[in-house]
């Protein structure tokens, strides 16, 4: 019987694996796998040059030029951020798929996505953050006269015109530093529509009237006697009153009395100022004999006239000092 050489049966054997696998290389040629593909010479994507990249390496270029950060400016504050902070996004496998497919020389675009949502979350935490109020003029005694702070601006940011101008950034791929738009917030009390201010020394049975900073009139006042005293503080006008009913409050002097109503037995006067003191207020009286003294249970009185012209000129948050000189 016919019998094959050793060296020749694993050869046979080695070409039959081939066949049945699907595999079998042609004379001649090996198994290495072909080189990936190029992009052409000259081909951009944006400002980045891919020509001669292949896909991985125009990918890594791609993106490393589009995740630099931005440098964001508001009043002197400056942060950075990622695109991805703000909602941006790429997508690099259509960019490179087109950059594969280009002509040479070609200058391709490279398309950004914004997502609505978290680009507002993002300027709405930074306007948040670097928002600064507005501060109102107050006012507190200064060797017993009042003294108004000067008011001061604020600002916030603008975030509609915020969102916009980002957008446009990275349509032109562009990073800063830039400043955020903003827009002035202006206090809504200050020197100029301060008011009037009052200042009660008790001791001295007087109260003074004061434009903003400025003396204006002084009249003699009746206070509380030493058992019912005028409370010493920083107290506003909360409430008036013209030809005002007097009710009985809920104290031990007042039990049995019935309220009584506008007209000249009234003892409240014509004109009532409550004050953020509960129970207490500036008042006309028809006593006139007691001003000058610690009279009242605890209200300040005016002579009627006085009264009327101190109503006229106050108004709800003046601010009312009461002190002991």
């Amino acid at each position: 019987m016919f019998r094959l050489r050793p060296t020749v049966r694993r050869a046979a054997f080695v070409l039959v694996l081939f066949v049945l696998l699907g595999t079998a290389p042609a004379y001649g040629q090996t198994t290495t796998d072909p080189p990936p593909p190029v992009i052409a010479e000259g081909v951009t994507v944006a400002s980045v040059a891919v020509g001669g990249m292949t896909a991985d390496e125009a990918t890594t270029a791609v993106r490393a030029f589009f995740a630099r950060p931005f440098t964001f400016t508001l009043h002197g504050h400056t942060w950075t951020s990622g695109p991805a902070r703000v909602g941006a996004s790429v997508d690099y496998p259509a960019v490179v798929a087109a950059a594969l497919a280009a002509a040479p020389s070609t200058a391709l675009p490279l398309p950004v996505t914004v997502y609505g949502p978290t680009l507002r979350a993002y300027v709405a935490r930074k306007a948040t953050l670097y928002r600064r109020a507005a501060v109102n003029s107050r006012v507190f005694l200064r060797y017993l006269r009042p003294f108004v702070t000067r008011s001061k601006n604020g600002y916030a940011m603008s975030q509609l015109d915020a969102r916009l101008l980002i957008r446009s950034l990275l349509a032109a791929h562009e990073r800063g530093p830039t400043e955020l738009p903003s827009h002035v917030l202006v206090p809504k009390i200050t020197r100029e529509n301060f008011g009037p201010v009052i200042v009660i020394r008790r001791g001295s049975h007087r109260l003074y009237v004061y434009k903003v900073m400025l003396y204006w009139r002084t009249f003699g006042v009746a206070v509380g006697r030493p058992e019912f005293p005028t409370p010493l503080g920083h107290f506003t006008i909360v409430t008036k009153q013209r030809d005002p009913w007097w009710y009985p409050p809920d104290s031990s002097w007042a039990a049995g009395a019935s309220p009584i109503p506008p007209g000249p037995g009234n003892p409240l006067g014509t004109r009532w100022m409550g004050l953020s003191a509960p129970g207490v207020g500036i008042h006309g009286t028809p006593d006139a004999a007691s001003i000058g003294y610690s009279a009242s249970h605890g209200c300040i009185r005016m002579r009627i006239p006085d009264a009327e012209w101190l109503f006229d000129r106050v108004r709800i948050g003046t601010h009312v000092f009461i002190v002991s000189a």
